[in-house]
């Protein structure tokens, strides 16, 4: 199974380069629930990969802690097109945390589905099929947090 999970809320980033923002609170709490819903879940991730940029990478760190997976950084993910099946290869049940256009796109190329990804969403395939996806507020709700 591959999962995809989409970075949280973001500052806006005046004054910073886009590879610079940070999450903001919402984002965090996101990232976190991400995390605590993938567990009730009952997914045991064999890797986290994410995008080198920071609010992925934060993002990816606070979903991590939840399942207790070190967080990998693959240049791949930056941003544009990338064969999540390439990544994921030999991994086992894998996490990409990225960006927006392109997570969408890479799990449309692989089942066919047209999804959108809300920041802190989550998406999850297994094969050529479209198993999961999750809004932050689906999140929230499967995490158990009030």
């Amino acid at each position: 199974m591959i999962w995809f999970l989409r970075h949280g809320e973001a500052e806006d980033g005046a004054g910073k380069e886009d590879a610079a923002r940070e999450l903001t609170e919402e984002g965090q709490r996101q990232s976190l629930l991400a995390g605590l819903a993938m567990r009730k879940l009952g997914v045991k991730l064999d890797a986290c990969i994410s995008s080198p940029r920071v609010r992925a990478r934060q993002t990816a760190q606070l979903a991590c802690k939840a399942l207790k997976t070190p967080v990998e950084i693959d240049e791949r993910l930056t941003g544009g097109d990338f064969d999540p099946l390439e990544i994921a290869a030999g991994r086992g049940e894998v996490l990409l945390v990225g960006h927006e256009p392109d997570l969408s796109a890479a799990v449309a190329e692989v089942t066919g589905e047209d999804v959108k990804m809300k920041k802190g969403g989550l998406a999850g395939i297994d094969g050529e099929k479209l198993q999961a996806q999750y809004g932050p507020k689906d999140l929230k709700q499967l995490s158990g947090a009030a």
